[in-house]
Order: structure tokens, then C-alpha cells, then sequence
């Protein structure tokens, strides 16, 4: 079961340290993303493994939360301390935090 947080809960996190992980597309992320988000596509999600961080939370985010289900699932099956984010960006801008691009 992937464990799912809130927009508010990433805000938070954020603060924390948490490694948040956008798993869209290379439009989309250049479009605008959470800031200090890394990006990694969710197709090269597998190969790109090996160079996160597995001693930190990695919160995915997507547009929505259907591909940073699949990629906290992803993340969880390797070992990853791994949450999605539900509504994704198409939440966090709404909600009044910044983008960047």
C-alpha cells in the first residue's frame, strides 16, 4: 500500500528536509514545479535509483497523483522511505505557493 500525503503535508515536509521528486515530463516540469524539486521522469524512474538519497523521505509529486502513486510504489518496493503527493501540482499552485520554472 502507498502511503499518500496532502499538499499541506509536502509543504511542511519541505521545511524538514524531504526530497521531493517530480516524476512528469520534461514540458511539464520546465512549465513549473515545486521548488527544489528534483526531477526524474517516471519511464527512467528504475535506472534513476541509484542516485537518491536513502536516508531522507522522497515525497513524488506528479500533475495529479496517478504517476507519483505508481512512483512511491516504485520507490517503496526498493527500500525508499517513499509517499505520493495527492493532487500533485495541480494543487500546490492553486493553493498559493510558487512554482518554479
Amino acid at each position: 500500500m502507498v502511503r499518500e500525503v496532502d499538499i499541506e503535508v509536502l509543504a511542511a515536509a519541505r521545511v524538514q528536509g524531504v526530497l521531493v521528486l517530480d516524476v512528469r515530463e520534461a514540458f511539464e516540469f520546465a512549465a513549473g514545479h515545486v521548488p527544489g524539486a528534483r526531477w526524474v521522469p517516471l519511464g527512467m524512474l528504475a535506472r534513476g535509483l541509484v542516485d537518491l538519497p536513502r536516508d531522507r523521505t522522497v515525497m513524488v509529486i506528479c500533475a495529479s497523483g496517478n504517476r507519483s502513486r505508481i512512483g512511491a510504489e516504485l520507490l517503496g518496493c526498493a527500500g525508499f522511505d517513499a509517499a505520493s503527493v495527492l493532487g500533485g501540482t495541480a494543487e500546490w499552485s492553486p493553493s498559493g505557493r510558487d512554482l518554479a520554472a
